[in-house]
């Protein structure tokens, strides 16, 4: 009901400092949702409504095929009323918000085709006039504003040709695929054969091929497993072979899967480099990579064979630093001091200890899936040193904090907390729980000491 009411302000031009900002946050809570939420919307939303499928949550620059990245959408839409068709996006954009408005969702939906019909048609000759020279490329890049402007236009172009064909595949498709065997592959690969079949010539410059790469970009996001998408093209072949598969339509299904690990290891360095958990991304690598080896024989050099291999050195690359300094940053924190390096009443800082946690869980987690992604000296080497150093250092601790006095008490007790947590992860929680009771022990008996000499 908020974001109706904002979009609504919005359509009536009613602007107020941070709605925008408010607005943004109410519908990225809605894309998280699991059910359909009513939206009022406007001519830019509606118009890209059949692009929704295929947009992703990337940088402007990523190179996944068939997708547009988020934030390049409202750029492009500045571009159409600014150059492309200036004046259709100005008079039909004003009727379809008034339309909306008024609750005359039909007269808005009529509109929006048109628009997008004469949208498709300018592209469409804007993209035939470029072909394959570099200048011009370069220049529509800087007067769209995007890095990736010909790629961009070519899929606005390709999926608003292809909207009413998309559209109903959609409805017909599973909406959830939990295991993608034969018995859900064929019914499957039978719908998108007949989609191409059905796509004639009044699409221009879109063909089967387009067919088959949005209508199996739609396939995998029904998939609980994306990487099993590869499967429609072993099955096309029948055969792992993979100078087979690149022979039939089916072999874009191995492009794009390998495109959105790809797109996986640059969520990865995002999230490296922000300090945050990443085990769930690497079990996705992990299960991706696996699958693709297993279901296709890379074992030739092919194309897609050195981009899976360029895609695992990137993964270990990226890796393995953090994963070598993590035991030097653990031992950083845990180090014994002496009482005079410390400050009366300190302890150890709190972001220090949740990096290096994250860091002890990135050794953990990649221990796991080290195989796959090429990484399995390093990380076996790391945990080593790990277990090795924490079955060590906590004694100590203990035993520091056993005999602390109250002004380094609170820091001793700092590091054992941070030890048990680094713990937790290695050892299992058995384990931890076993270390919180014996530094119990030693806060009441160093507390049981102290209490005749009190009295």
């Amino acid at each position: 009901m908020l974001v109706q009411e904002f979009e609504r302000n919005l359509l009536r031009g009613d602007e107020n400092a941070g709605n925008d900002l408010v607005l943004e946050e109410l519908r990225r809570t809605i894309r998280a949702e699991t059910r359909a939420v009513p939206r009022i919307g406007d001519a830019a939303r509606l118009f890209f409504a059949p692009i929704e499928p295929f947009l992703i949550d990337a940088p402007a620059d990523h190179r996944r095929i068939g997708r547009i990245a988020r934030v390049s959408i409202e750029t492009i839409w500045g571009w159409f009323g600014r150059d492309l068709i200036p004046a259709e996006t100005k008079t039909l954009g004003d009727d379809i918000n008034r339309a909306l408005v008024d609750g005359d969702e039909t007269r808005a939906v009529q509109m929006v085709r048109a628009l997008q019909e004469r949208a498709v048609q300018r592209i469409g000759d804007l993209l035939a006039g470029i072909g394959s020279d570099e200048k011009p490329r370069r220049r529509l890049n800087v007067q769209v504003g995007t890095p990736r402007a010909v790629e961009d236009l070519s899929t606005i172009f390709a999926i608003l040709s292809l909207r009413d064909m998309l559209a109903d595949l959609g409805r017909r498709l599973p909406s959830h695929i939990r295991a993608f065997e034969r018995d859900q592959i064929d019914p499957i690969k039978t719908l998108v054969d007949t989609a191409a079949t059905q796509c004639s010539l009044e699409t221009g410059a879109v063909g089967k091929s387009d067919v088959y790469l949005y209508g199996l970009i739609l396939v995998m996001h029904r998939l609980v497993v994306p990487w099993q998408l590869v499967r429609t093209a072993t099955r096309a072949a029948d055969s792992d072979d993979t100078a087979r598969i690149a022979e039939t339509p089916y072999a874009v299904a191995v492009t794009i899967v390998l495109g959105e690990t790809e797109g996986v290891v640059s969520e990865l360095r995002t999230e490296l480099k922000c300090g945050r958990p990443i085990a769930s991304l690497l079990k996705g690598l992990h299960d991706a990579v696996r699958g693709l080896r297993t279901e296709l024989d890379l074992s030739v050099d092919s194309p897609w064979s050195r981009q899976l291999a360029a895609i695992r050195a990137d993964v270990s690359g990226l890796l393995k630093a953090e994963i070598e300094a993590t035991p030097g940053c653990v031992r950083r924190l845990l180090r014994p001091r002496p009482a005079k390096e410390i400050a009366p009443g300190s302890l150890l800082d709190s972001l220090d200890v949740s990096e290096a946690e994250n860091r002890v869980a990135y050794v953990g987690a990649s221990r796991q899936y080290a195989s796959e992604l090429a990484i399995n000296e390093v990380a076996t080497r790391a945990h080593s040193e790990l277990t090795l150093y924490l079955e060590t250092a906590t004694k100590v601790l203990l035993d520091t904090l056993r005999h602390a006095g109250d002004p380094d008490r609170p820091f001793r007790q700092s590091q054992v907390d941070a030890a048990i947590r680094f713990c937790r992860i290695v050892f299992g929680a058995e384990y931890a729980g076993l270390l919180a009771k014996a530094a119990e022990v030693a806060v009441q008996s160093l507390a049981g000491d102290r209490k005749p000499a009190r009295a």
